[in-house]
């Protein structure tokens, strides 16, 4: 399904994909088995509650296996007999305001789980690429109005964004020491925006709270309503690190083994009002009403923080293909099938892959968040 986007790269290869039981995992898993590869999920037991991974069946398309990546013991018994020609590292500690509640465990498991990966990765014979999937927060955040480059200064204000880049420096030198044998596994960061899409259900995370709010019929308090980010589906950060996987399979992948960026056009880049009152507009009738916090009423969050994205474009060929209206309407189609008690929604979740790789419309008209008409399923 969808082998031709990626020239069948994956098809029939061992991937390894850490992290499955979340959101972003979930989706890039449920992609790669699509596309015919062998998926080997490694991860913590998806949450209690609703799940993009409950929702789709996940455990039954993967080798769905459980551990703590903070755990070397652990991590190696999950991985004997994956023998995965590709590893994708995406479990992690993702959210900024937990991080605060729980700074150790967060460095626990984005720098040091990183590293016990990493470390399980030297001893793999059959690996030839690794991503490690970091984020935009990684950057040392100036509060202005550039997008951040992939060969800007590394940082952090708040642990997780600290944790971030510390795990950015954990893979340099894992890259530099142990991966940079000409025939050896080659190895490259990616840095997304902000993702949304059907299936999040994180606390703390703007669209799932507005979901959570519209399904209980109560109103939501918005959090930072003018801080900007680099808003983006989910499958368009995904898309790039199939690219990427792709390409460092590829005979000049060592020329790929780099830190990435996958960010939105600058048209995406809108405050977190604007998205919301969309999300809301797409909804309908029986959306939440939104109340808008005090400012500085809870702990630190960047107000500015977008991503230059040029080297994908112009090395990969990558480029966004939503806009935030689309993007909108594909997350809004999938929570309302949540909603409404739609018992397959793998199906679903499929054709808005199917649809995302063909750049499909979606299919009721409203207006857009930039302005205009646009189409909302």
């Amino acid at each position: 399904m969808h082998d031709a986007t990626f020239s069948g790269a994956f098809r029939g290869k061992n991937i390894v994909v850490t992290g499955h039981s979340g959101f972003k995992g979930g989706w890039l898993s449920l992609w790669l088995a699509s596309l015919g590869a062998r998926v080997t999920g490694i991860a913590l037991a998806p949450p209690a509650g609703p799940s993009f991974f409950a929702s789709v069946g996940l455990d039954r398309l993967v080798d769905h296996r459980i551990a703590d990546i903070r755990s070397a013991e652990q991590f190696a018994a999950a991985c004997v007999g994956a023998e995965p020609e590709i590893l994708i590292h995406m479990a992690a500690q993702a959210l900024v305001r937990p991080s605060y509640a729980a700074p150790v465990e967060t460095f626990h498991t984005n720098v040091v789980g990183t590293a016990v990966v990493l470390e399980a990765a030297r001893a793999m014979p059959s690996l030839k690429a690794i991503l490690v999937v970091t984020s935009d927060k990684c950057y040392e955040n100036r509060e202005w109005v550039w997008p951040y480059r992939e060969t800007d200064p590394l940082g952090g204000a708040d642990p997780y964004s600290a944790s971030k880049g510390c795990t950015e420096i954990v893979a340099a030198a894992y890259r530099r020491s142990f991966f940079s044998a000409p025939d050896g596994p080659r190895l490259a960061t990616v840095r997304a925006g902000n993702v949304f899409g059907g299936g999040d259900w994180a606390v703390d995370r703007l669209v799932p709270d507005i979901i959570r709010a519209a399904i209980a019929g109560c109103p939501v308090v918005i959090r930072n309503p003018h801080s900007v980010r680099p808003w983006q589906h989910v499958l368009e950060p995904l898309s790039g690190y199939l690219a990427l996987a792709a390409r460092l399979l590829a005979p000049d992948g060592a020329d790929f083994a780099d830190a990435w960026n996958f960010g939105p056009d600058q048209s995406a880049f809108i405050d977190v009002e604007t998205l919301a009152r969309g999300l809301v507009e797409c909804w309908g009738t029986d959306a939440p009403e939104l109340a808008m916090a005090d400012p500085g009423s809870g702990p630190h969050e960047a107000a500015m923080l977008t991503l230059d994205s040029s080297r994908a474009q112009a090395r990969l060929g990558w480029r966004p293909r939503l806009s935030n209206a689309e993007a909108v309407a594909m997350t809004a189609a999938w929570y309302r099938a949540y909603a409404s008690g739609d018992s397959n929604l793998r199906a679903l979740s499929l054709a808005q892959i199917a649809q995302f790789s063909g750049c499909g419309a979606p299919d009721i008209q409203h207006q857009s968040l930039e302005g205009g008409t646009r189409q909302c399923a």
